[in-house]
């Protein structure tokens, strides 16, 4: 068995450069073995489970649909938005939703504390024929998973992630 405590996996920041987007990330898989570029899918794991901590006024990233990927999402603490083909729908602590591959969407954090959730994902990112890629509505982006790059961002031509959001 495997086993690791959350406390103790450490947490990675990411933030765009103009500040919009911004979330504190815990990969659990990771810590309980997941290597992520591994190609041998026993060391890959079946699915990702990561717990993502929002600061107040932060988007997680672009509203985007994935083209492989299914997420399950579990709310712990905060209010959080979520945006979609529908519109904005508020969440809040024991809310769980689901997004399938082609649905776009987008999660914030418009309230007072950080918003607090867990998110399990069937088809983690990895690259080669099992990678997943998304497009982003709002600035007609695809991030598209390769071998030799990681993850290239195009619109038209290679650009940067956060082109066209901020």
């Amino acid at each position: 068995m495997r086993k690791a405590n959350v406390k103790d996996v450490p947490e990675q920041e990411r933030k765009s450069p103009k500040g919009k987007f911004g979330r504190f990330t815990k990969n659990i898989s990771v810590a309980l073995g997941r290597e992520p570029e591994s190609l041998d899918v026993s060391k890959r794991h079946p699915f990702d489970l990561a717990l993502v901590r929002v600061p107040k006024g932060k988007a997680v990233c672009p509203y985007h649909a994935h083209a492989a990927e299914s997420e399950f999402y579990l709310v712990l603490s905060g209010r959080g938005s979520v945006r979609d083909k529908d519109g904005i729908t508020e969440v809040g602590p024991g809310d769980a939703f689901f997004f399938q591959p082609g649905e776009a969407h987008q999660l914030s954090n418009g309230g007072d504390e950080d918003f607090v959730y867990y998110v399990i994902a069937d088809n983690p990112r990895s690259g080669g024929a099992t990678g997943d890629s998304c497009y982003y509505p709002d600035s007609g982006k695809w991030a598209v998973t390769t071998d030799a790059h990681g993850e290239v961002v195009v619109k038209g031509s290679e650009t940067d992630y956060f082109d066209g959001e901020e």
